[in-house]
Parts: C-alpha cells; sequence; structure tokens
C-alpha cells in the first residue's frame, strides 16, 4: 500500500505550497467528507519508482480547546494518526514560535518518524537562522523552499527513508498471483460492514489475520467455488475473541489505499440516500486509478417505486463516467442479490487482463475508421495505421499513425466503444494513447 506522509504545522508556514509541491498539482483530492473540515486535502505524489499519498492539514495548535481551532487541531491529529511519516514544517524566516515547541511536544510524545523542515530557506541552507530549530529536539534540519522547488526531492527521499520499501515489487505480485484482491469501498453506514459480515457467515473462510502495519490494512482471505479471493477492507473490521465484529470507521486514507492496492472495487451505494457528492469523488478515484469496479445499490428492499426510479436516474446522470460497470441491486441484510455480484467481479477482473493480440486490434481499428473516419481537422485527416496492446489493468490500446493529435475526444469514445463490444471488457476502465509518427521531412520542409 501506498505509504502516507502528513504535513503538519502552524498556520501560514507554506504547507499548502508543499503540498502542491509534492504532488505536482493543484487537483488534490479535496475531502469534503462528513467530520473532516475543508482544509484537508489528500493527493497523491511520486518520485522515482514509489508512490505515497500526502495529507495536507490546516494549522495546528495542539492545544485549542474551542471553536474552529479545536476542530483544526482534531483533524491534524486524525492526519497524524493515519500518517505514517510525519513532516513538520517551519518558518525559516519567521523564526522559532512557541507554537512550534507544543506542535514539537506534541511529535515527540508520539514517537512516530518525523521530518523537521524549514521552509521558505532559499538562500539559507547553511544559514545560521536554522540552528535555533534545533532547540525542538527532532534532530536534523532539513531546508526547503516549496515555492522555488529546492530540496523537495531530498526530502521526499528522506522522509520514505525510514519505511524501507521494496524496490522491486515483482516478488510479492508472484506470491499473490491468481488471488483476486477486492475492496469493497463506500461512504460510512451504507452497509459495507454488514455485507462482509454476511459473506463471513456464508462462505467458507481461508484464514483472517490483522497484518501488523502502521497503516492497519485489513486483508482477510478466503475461497468461493475454487477462486481465492483477498478482500480488502475499508470498514473497519476487527476480531473480537472467536466473534467477527465490523466498526463502520470511515478514513478517506484507508479508502484510497484500498483501492490503490485492489484488483476489483465493489462501490456500494445507499438507496436510502441517493448519489451524494461523497460517492461521486470515490467513484472518480477508482477511475482515475484505473481499478476494475463493480457497482452495488444497498438497501434496496428499504425504498419504493418511485426512490428506486430517481435513484436509476441519479446513477445515470451522476455515475456516467462507470457506464462500463455492472450495476446490482442488493439487500445485504436480508441476503438478496449477493450471488450475481460474484460473477461480476470474476468478469470485471477477467477484463480488466484481457489480453489483446495486434492482428486483432489492428484489424477492429481499421474496420472502426472505414465505419466511421475522424474528421479532417484543417489541412489534415487524422490517418490512423495500427493498434497494439500497451498494458493491462487497466487495459491499455495504444494506436500509431498521422496527425493523432487532431483526434477529438468524441471519437476516442467512438473507438472506445467499439474495441469494448468486441473484447468483452464489462467493468474495467479503457484507456487509449494517440502515438503520432515523426515526418522524417518535416525539418527539410521547414530549412
Amino acid at each position: 500500500m501506498k505509504p502516507v506522509l502528513a504535513l503538519v504545522g502552524r498556520p501560514n508556514v507554506g504547507k499548502s505550497t508543499l503540498f502542491n509541491r509534492l504532488t505536482k498539482t493543484r487537483d488534490a483530492i479535496v475531502a469534503d467528507y462528513a467530520g473532516l473540515t475543508r482544509d484537508r486535502h489528500y493527493g497523491n505524489g511520486k518520485q522515482g519508482r514509489h508512490e505515497f499519498i500526502v495529507i495536507d492539514t490546516g494549522g495546528f495548535e495542539p492545544t485549542a480547546e474551542s471553536g474552529i481551532y479545536k476542530e483544526m487541531a482534531k483533524q491534524t491529529r486524525q492526519a497524524v494518526a493515519e500518517a505514517d511519516v510525519v513532516i513538520f514544517v517551519v518558518d525559516a524566516r519567521a523564526g522559532l514560535s512557541a507554537q512550534d515547541h507544543e506542535i514539537a511536544r506534541y511529535l515527540r510524545r508520539l514517537g512516530k518518524p518525523c521530518v523537521l523542515v524549514a521552509n521558505k530557506a532559499e538562500g539559507m541552507s547553511e544559514g545560521p537562522q536554522l540552528a535555533e530549530f534545533y532547540e525542538l529536539g527532532l534532530g536534523e534540519v532539513h531546508a526547503v523552499s516549496a515555492a522555488h522547488g529546492q530540496g523537495i526531492r531530498s526530502l521526499v527521499d528522506l522522509a520514505l527513508e525510514p519505511l524501507n520499501l521494496p524496490e522491486d515489487e515483482e516478488a510479492e505480485e508472484s506470491q499473490t498471483r491468481g488471488v483476486i484482491k477486492l475492496a469493497v469501498a463506500g461512504r460510512p453506514n451504507v452497509g459495507k460492514s454488514t455485507l462482509i459480515n454476511t459473506w463471513l457467515g456464508e462462505e467458507r473462510l481461508v484464514a483472517f489475520n490483522l497484518p501488523g502495519t502502521t497503516r492497519d490494512a485489513i486483508s482477510v482471505p478466503f475461497e468461493r467455488n475454487g477462486q481465492k479471493f483477498e478482500l480488502i477492507d475499508t470498514a473497519g473490521l476487527r476480531r473480537k475473541g472467536k466473534v467477527f465484529e465490523a466498526i463502520e470507521k470511515f478514513s478517506v486514507v484507508k479508502t484510497l489505499q484500498a483501492i490503490e492496492s485492489s484488483d476489483v472495487v465493489l462501490l456500494l451505494l445507499d438507496a436510502t440516500q441517493g448519489v451524494t457528492d461523497q460517492d461521486a469523488h470515490i467513484a472518480g478515484y477508482i477511475l482515475e486509478s484505473g481499478r476494475a469496479v463493480v457497482l452495488a445499490v444497498n438497501k434496496w428492499d428499504a425504498v419504493d417505486e418511485y426512490q428506486r426510479q430517481q435513484l436509476q436516474r441519479s446513477i445515470e446522470t451522476r455515475l456516467v463516467f462507470l457506464k462500463f460497470a455492472n450495476l446490482h441491486y442488493i439487500s445485504a441484510i436480508k441476503r438478496q442479490g449477493l450471488g450475481p455480484l460474484w460473477t461480476s467481479i470474476a468478469q470485471a477482473y477477467q477484463a480488466a487482463h484481457r489480453k489483446m493480440p495486434t492482428p486483432v486490434l489492428t484489424r477492429l481499428l481499421l474496420q472502426a475508421v472505414q465505419f466511421q473516419a475522424p474528421k479532417r481537422a484543417g489541412m489534415f485527416r487524422p490517418k490512423m495505421r495500427y493498434a497494439h496492446q500497451g498494458g493491462m489493468n487497466p487495459p491499455v490500446i495504444v494506436i500509431h499513425g498521422n496527425s493523432l493529435e487532431h483526434v477529438p475526444e468524441s471519437y476516442r469514445r467512438y473507438l472506445e466503444g467499439w474495441f469494448r463490444k468486441e473484447f468483452n471488457l464489462v467493468g474495467t476502465p479503457l484507456r487509449i494513447e494517440m502515438k503520432t509518427s515523426e515526418n522524417p521531412y518535416a525539418d527539410k520542409e521547414s530549412g
């Protein structure tokens, strides 16, 4: 699972600027979830082969006792609890403050890996101004300038160092080949726990383990009709003596990590609540991650015909980008409609790992172009020559030709539908990449 880095510090030290630098985007995942303040953001970062999740927090005042500052402190503590490494940001220009000392005392008590970062330190890396921050008792002071991008690479290396991340993940993958990793995702109280407990009661349980990771990731291996699954739980499943008990404890980080490390995601919706912003956020992240997905609407027995029609319309409009996924209507508590779920999960997994031979892809491409050619763009009409598979999980189709940069998004969708139908790609995203051949005479013509 992706490691988690939490940015902590008092207000206006440049945490958000550093967050944007680490994630290399302004399009961070904004967690407008119930019980979370708006100033808590989640985003993805990558350096070399290592990917990680970054949490940006609001200004931290550990001793705040009321109002918005108490709420922000609560959210920061939650972020620190979810993190593998804390990046404590201080302001190199403003110098040390009493609030920095309070935060340092809190972090020292926790004993979690912590990197002390002096931001806004452009031109000050060797300056005596940084010496005072050693008073915080958190070891070396790492000077960076988030605004100018100075010291960021070495900061990430320093933060990931205590985690001993594997350089090569092939060995781990080979051990789990043939096992379908299934994540159950959804908002709190949609019935994830009920569904999981129903499965554990009905299916033959092969094993149950709680890996002792800092993120408390929970996996439940089990087998159904000869197929092995590994359930990656986001509901907070716990074992109490001999009894299995599930606690609905929503964690954005756990949900993102579960999605990332799965082969297939079962996105559970609540028939009594309709499709909410949270559902759309999670669905968007599943699509962005390229994971195969199955949609299930729980508590179908608890709504009348009018509500059912409204919900179906809502799914068609708000989750239109997941129209490739199978949709099921279930009742976890009454054990209704659960059988067909497994068929769709297996189908989505197989589609995500489908092999598509180059001759077949090229033949399909030429047929699609013959049936409907792409529109001319100015002087040029895109010319598609051949296609090959560029990856699996999700499937990637790479199309080669000339002037392909002029192919509109609508034509890409047309091609996607054409390929999906032929290869029965149900339940998986499909990515189409266009590669234009270079014109060997371009330099001569311009010269």
